[in-house]
């Protein structure tokens, strides 16, 4: 059996048998992995590893894999970012559980990928320590994540440019078809894709203006990836934000 010392980002947990679950993980050494983890239903374990495996939860850990285990194992579980807000504030815990299913229903590879593992990591740190702007995160992550999953937005942005999604450009010639964000929207992902996410409180949204942006996004990111039409938690952020 081996031993390996990780960081992760919990996406999903299932419950299995009687006292056990199985979590899956975005890892920087693995990718996306799924851990066996069992007695935590028993006081000890709700201690220790129950509490700590929540929707996009960073942790620390030591791990164990061997050939003739189906899945990996914990032998140490950690916290990796101590959460001061994030789990106790409703908007911001309303858009973990979005991050995560995104994350979850979106990323499947089992290697790792260090550049979308720090942009996730930084961005639990990032919603955590947030004070002002909180209502755009989620748009602000959908719109960089695009970034590290193979269609980030390209082109030369210029006032009043439509974005097609189908090419996944900026442009101002009207496209032959109607996968397109109109020139409002575009210039809204090109205010995310530009902030820096402790100034998203400077791109002055109302409610409709981001229930439409997101509904766009997430069109643009269904005609690249299918996965994201199965998202259900998308309801519960429009109805808050």
């Amino acid at each position: 059996m081996k031993s390996y010392k990780a960081r992760g980002i919990v996406l999903n947990t299932v419950k299995y048998g009687d006292s056990s679950m199985v979590a899956q993980l975005l890892t920087d050494v693995g990718g996306r992995c799924s851990y066996m983890v069992q007695g935590v239903r028993s006081s000890r374990g709700r201690g220790s590893k129950a509490a700590l495996l929540q929707p996009m939860f960073a942790v620390e850990f030591e791990g164990l894999e061997s050939a003739k285990m189906d899945m990996h194992r914990f032998r140490e579980l950690r916290s990796g970012i101590v959460l001061q807000s994030t789990p106790f504030n409703l908007r911001k815990s309303t858009i973990a559980l979005f991050m995560a299913e995104v994350l979850y229903r979106l990323v499947r590879e089992s290697e790792p990928n260090e550049a979308l593992f720090d942009f996730v990591w930084g961005s639990v740190e990032a919603l955590d320590a947030m004070e002002e702007g909180v209502a755009n995160f989620h748009l602000w992550f959908l719109a960089n994540l695009s970034r590290f999953l193979g269609f980030s937005p390209a082109g030369e942005y210029r006032s009043g440019a439509m974005f097609d999604m189908r090419e996944g450009l900026f442009t101002m010639t009207p496209s032959g078809h109607s996968i397109v964000m109109d020139a409002p929207n575009a210039e809204i992902l090109r205010d995310l894709l530009e902030c820096d996410v402790r100034y998203l409180a400077e791109i002055g949204l109302n409610r409709r203006q981001r229930v439409e942006f997101l509904d766009e996004m997430m069109r643009y990111y269904g005609y690249h990836l299918e996965a994201i039409n199965t998202v259900r938690s998308i309801r519960i952020l429009q109805e808050v934000f």
